[in-house]
């Protein structure tokens, strides 16, 4: 250190001076930097508090916001819930609606089927009444007498008439074929020459017959002259159909 005029230097002072002048600058740097910290202390603090504001913020709005969702969801289900619900109501009332028209179909057609039924059973009653009257009124008019042209073709229907209506058999060929033998079909022909001429009872008429046998076997409603063609013709058909079946069995004298 350069000596300075007119300053006696002591070495002890000295090192306290130098001690102090160190201990004051420390003060004097200490007072100067301290300010400095301190406000650097509050606006990190203020900051710190700024951050933590901030976050909590955040937070509270991330938290009010999830809530929202929350509640949004919620709604959202409860209208879809409300939505299902409705529509399985609307399901439901179309099903019964349905279920209703069908009864009523099925209802309409069976009851259409029992009118069906009783007009188709009025028709039936009708007709048979009807029928019933008009058998009635037949029953009471007197029968038309049916024609019969006076020949041989003529004899033997109305003989087969007759005979149809007492059971009596023997078809249209069978009865010519016989009288072509016997007669020729001369309804007044009489043999007088056989076994039965000679014991008085010769036969007679188309089919030949005797006296006896035309009494034994005359029908009921035909003359009883034995050469009248259609009385002859019954008589001998009767006797035929008792012994031999039928006229149509005979192809001989008989």
């Amino acid at each position: 250190m350069p000596r300075i005029p007119g300053y006696v230097r002591s070495p002890k002072f000295a090192r306290y001076s130098a001690v102090g002048v160190s201990a004051v600058g420390a003060a004097a740097v200490a007072l100067t930097v301290l300010p400095g910290t301190a406000d650097a202390g509050d606006r990190s603090q203020s900051s710190a508090k700024k951050v933590s504001a901030s976050t909590a913020a955040a937070e509270s709005n991330r938290d009010s916001a999830a809530h929202k969702v929350e509640l949004g969801a919620a709604k959202q289900g409860t209208l879809d819930s409300d939505v299902q619900r409705t529509e399985q109501i609307v399901a439901a009332q179309k099903q019964a609606v349905a279920e209703q028209k069908a009864v009523a179909a099925k209802r309409a057609e069976a009851a259409k089927a029992e009118a069906a039924k009783e007009e188709a059973a009025k028709k039936a009653a009708a007709e048979r009444k009807a029928a019933a009257e008009k058998a009635s009124r037949s029953a009471d008019r007197p029968a038309a007498a049916k024609n019969y042209p006076e020949n041989l073709d003529g004899w033997i229907r109305e003989a087969r008439d007759i005979m149809a209506e007492k059971n009596i058999p023997g078809s249209y060929e069978g009865i010519k074929r016989n009288i072509i033998r016997e007669s020729g079909g001369n309804p007044n022909a009489v043999n007088d020459w056989d076994i039965n001429a000679q014991k008085g009872t010769p036969s007679k008429g188309l089919l030949q017959t005797i006296q006896p046998t035309f009494d034994a076997y005359h029908v009921e409603g035909t003359s009883k002259n034995i050469t009248d063609p259609v009385a002859n013709i019954v008589a001998a058909c009767n006797y035929a159909a008792d012994k031999y079946g039928s006229m149509d069995n005979v192809n001989s004298a008989y």
